[in-house]
């Protein structure tokens, strides 16, 4: 896996954290942090639109952002587990890894991410 890659991995990741903060965050301390992570999530994403395509960037950032937050949810907040909720979300996360299997690189005069 290259480091664009694991650059989106992690602006996924830290748009899990971000979104639930969201919906938890009480105090100005909890909301600047929150704001911090939007930020910071999507500069890396604009980062990787310098070596992989677009589309391929948004999709996964929003895929791996989206089942992230379903299953911390889950897991952290008291969300219900719905069996049909995770099928689905496995099936995006199949989309997702269908798209790094299927796009290849698209090097720039930039370089690497």
């Amino acid at each position: 896996m290259n480091r664009a890659w694991l650059m989106i991995i992690v602006a996924g990741l830290l748009e899990v954290v971000w979104v639930s903060g969201l919906k938890h965050s009480t105090t100005l301390l909890g909301w600047i942090g929150t704001a911090a992570l939007i930020l910071f999530s999507f500069y890396i994403m604009i980062k990787t639109f310098r070596v992989l395509p677009v589309g391929t960037v948004y999709a996964v950032f929003t895929g791996l952002g989206t089942a992230g937050t379903v299953a911390g949810e889950m897991l952290f907040f008291d969300e219900p587990f719905d069996p049909v909720k995770v099928s689905l979300i496995l099936v995006l996360l199949i989309g997702v890894i269908g798209l790094k299997i299927v796009t290849g690189e698209t090097q720039t005069k930039g370089g690497d991410a």
